[in-house]
């Protein structure tokens, strides 16, 4: 009897398709660059630009960003109003100082880049969006700088219809100095007229109400004041009123000062942010 030989399996086309998708999917994962893989799984859907407030620096709000980064990646920017920069370029600067790095932050994958600060950084949120306009959303700590109080209680006016009369002349390069209001502490400031008048105008970029009736798109807004902050009494009707109507803005009081507002905030400014989505 002859010894049976075993069948050889039957190719068949389907089957043959199969294992061929198989191996194909294999080499694209093999052949999909890694670094390329691990930005898609760990980038963070949302990036914060946020900037300190007047004579300060990005380290007085790093605690507060790192309590951040669970929900929102935080890049802290030193603007011209720190202590060390003290002025060194007008407004418009750094407005595109602020788009630059919101570019950035979009060049990298954010889907939603947000904008805010402390106190000047606040103003400084408010003016880009009245500006610029493409961030999308606001944290507003603690409002500050108030450059039209500053003009109506005499503080710097000479200064600054100096510096408006010298920048109309085209002598904006010329140095002027003034004397700087920072929650109840003063400095003297030397800067051009151009920088000057940019700042300090009553009714220029730092003019919170103007800025956030300015807004070139309605985006939402937390704004938190502190029951502290020389600011409180004013309310909504200041700033927070004008701005476009959003469903996700909100107005938030804490109880604290201008200062410590950010510290204070900090659950209600997570909670703000996870409902952005």
């Amino acid at each position: 009897m002859s010894p049976t030989v075993p069948a050889r399996p039957l190719h068949h086309p389907i089957s043959a398709l199969i294992r061929l998708g198989r191996w194909l999917s294999l080499a694209l994962v093999l052949a999909w660059p890694s670094s390329a893989w691990l930005q898609t799984a760990t980038t963070p859907s949302c990036a914060l630009v946020l900037m300190h407030g007047k004579w300060g620096g990005p380290q007085g709000l790093a605690l507060f960003a790192r309590k951040l980064e669970n929900v929102c990646h935080v890049v802290l920017l030193e603007m011209p109003w720190s202590g060390r920069r003290a002025y060194d370029q007008p407004y418009s600067v750094a407005l595109k100082e602020i788009s630059t790095q919101v570019q950035s932050l979009r060049d990298k994958g954010y889907r939603q880049v947000l904008v805010g600060g402390q106190s000047f950084g606040t103003n400084a949120a408010l003016a880009y969006m009245a500006e610029v306009g493409d961030a999308d959303g606001v944290l507003a700590l603690a409002p500050g700088h108030s450059p039209r109080l500053m003009y109506q209680q005499g503080m710097g006016r000479a200064e600054v219809d100096q510096a408006r009369s010298l920048v109309a002349a085209g002598q904006g390069a010329q140095a002027l100095t003034i004397n700087d209001m920072n929650q109840g502490r003063r400095r003297n400031m030397t800067m051009s007229a151009e920088t000057l008048l940019s700042y300090f105008d009553p009714d220029g970029l730092g003019h919170m109400p103007k800025t956030s009736a300015g807004f070139k798109k309605a985006v939402p807004v937390l704004w938190v004041i502190g029951t502290q902050d020389p600011l409180y009494p004013a309310g909504e009707a200041f700033a927070y009123a004008k701005l476009p109507p959003h469903a996700k803005s909100r107005y938030l009081v804490v109880e604290a000062g201008h200062g410590n507002t950010p510290e204070v905030a900090t659950a209600g400014v997570i909670e703000w942010l996870k409902g952005l989505g």
